[in-house]
């Protein structure tokens, strides 16, 4: 239903993505919001990969809610805020979107930016799923 696509002729990718996913024969597709780390109760942790693990969490409820799993996930998008460049906060992201993935490899994307919608929010995440 979903393959990687990686012609020849391209430079691989940057990290441990794939350049596209190809979805054939889809039944279904999950497109999210960008996922804040607000937890349940309403709290935001401070770290950023505290942070993500709560956006990971929420993003794997969203696919449950939607009978989906992780290796649905053909597309991420996540945000972070630029001043944490030049820290470990985008290896530690891209960790946690490693081990959400589980070996699983989709489409990514990581784009800095000044601010996000809450001060203490330091990333958001949007995927797409298909089944």
């Amino acid at each position: 239903m979903q393959r990687e696509l990686a012609p020849k002729g391209i430079a691989p990718p940057a990290a441990n993505y794939a350049h596209a996913i190809l979805s054939e024969d889809v039944s279904r597709l999950l497109h999210t919001s960008g996922v804040v780390p607000t937890r349940p109760d309403g709290t935001v942790p401070d770290q950023i990969g505290d942070q993500a693990e709560v956006i990971w969490q929420t993003i794997r409820r969203l696919l449950d809610e939607a009978e989906m799993s992780t290796a649905d996930i053909v597309s991420v998008t996540t945000y972070v805020v630029a001043e944490l460049v030049g820290t470990d906060a985008l290896a530690i992201v891209m960790k946690a979107r490693d081990r959400a993935l589980d070996g699983q490899l989709a489409a990514s994307t990581l784009v800095t930016v000044p601010v996000l919608a809450q001060p203490s929010w330091k990333l958001e995440i949007a995927v797409v799923a298909a089944a």
